[in-house]
């Protein structure tokens, strides 16, 4: 059984859910969000609380129920608070800089990398070493987060590269002379 399946999505003041069939729908302040539940669960709108089901007892049934519930909380939290995602430059000459709708990219590469920042993302960089990305969509502010650390992901032996804040990079010792 699904310990969290079982738990009903609240939804809070401020922000209003709809379910058609297998769509549900979270509007706040923030913005509004989609989610098309598989068919393997139902989903229905109680009072104040959206509660998921599953249909039958099948493995991926059960493997749904919870997946299911937590990307609908996923839309409650982020149409009231947002989601954002934390990345550290390391490495001489390594900068960002926010400039328009791009995001230039020195990353010790022949020529700068220019991102495109996607539509419903806000990227701030405080610092040239420093990344926010912010956004509703949890699923789409961690894969930006993925697609700007896979330019330069962090090396084992110096550290240098594009990394999440507060991920653990294992280093490796360098050779004996």
């Amino acid at each position: 059984m699904s310990r969290i399946g079982k738990k009903p999505v609240s939804i809070p003041a401020g922000v209003t859910a709809s379910v058609q069939g297998q769509l549900v729908a979270v509007k706040g302040a923030k913005g509004e969000l989609k989610f098309l539940a598989p068919d393997e669960v139902s989903v229905a709108h109680d009072a104040g609380a959206i509660t998921v089901t599953p249909r039958s007892q099948t493995k991926r049934a059960r493997a749904m129920w919870g997946t299911t519930r937590a990307q609908v909380n996923n839309l409650v939290v982020g149409v009231t608070k947002g989601f954002e995602r934390k990345l550290e430059i390391n490495g001489v000459g390594y900068k960002a800089a926010v400039a328009g709708s791009n995001l230039n990219l020195s990353l010790g590469y022949s020529h700068d990398v220019i991102f495109p920042i996607p539509k419903g993302i806000a990227i701030v960089a405080p610092k040239p070493t420093e990344l926010t990305i912010s956004g509703i969509d949890r699923r789409q502010v961690g894969q930006v987060a993925a697609e700007i650390r896979a330019f330069r992901g962090p090396e084992p032996y110096k550290g240098k590269g594009v990394k999440y804040a507060g991920e653990f990079i294992f280093r490796k010792e360098g050779k004996k002379k």
